[in-house]
């Protein structure tokens, strides 16, 4: 870690908003890859907030699903978000590596993935 990366939750939620306005912006242009990489962003920053409140130690770490992980040991209701995360984490491998995903994602979808986000961070954040 960089001595710049905050350790303050606060933080990565003010930034993990962001992330997902600049989705819900990139939605509205149906540009796939933007929304996709920039739900992952905002779903991986406020997963971070939630697990440094709880003591964790800041990790550069992308897979969503591994952060679910150890958010489940503070709140076992997070089970719920398990295909969430394992979907967005593809979505940032799309957008890192190139592929089909602009192919494969309808505009309803992505509107429905979008919506699931933000039920993410409510239960997260507050």
């Amino acid at each position: 870690m960089g001595p710049r990366e905050s350790t303050y939750p606060a933080d990565w939620f003010r930034i993990a908003h962001k992330d997902f306005d600049r989705a819900n912006r990139l939605l509205e242009d149906f540009d796939v890859e933007g929304t996709a990489f920039n739900l992952q962003q905002a779903a991986e920053k406020c997963l971070k907030g939630f697990l440094l409140s709880k003591g964790w130690k800041l990790r550069r770490i992308h897979d969503l699903e591994l952060l679910l992980n150890e958010a489940v040991a503070f709140d076992a209701s997070l089970e719920s978000y398990r295909l969430l995360s394992q979907n967005l984490t593809e979505y940032y491998m799309e957008e890192r590596y190139p592929g089909t995903l602009a192919s494969n994602v309808t505009d309803a979808e992505l509107r429905e993935v979008a919506k699931k986000v933000g039920d993410l961070m409510k239960h997260l954040i507050g």
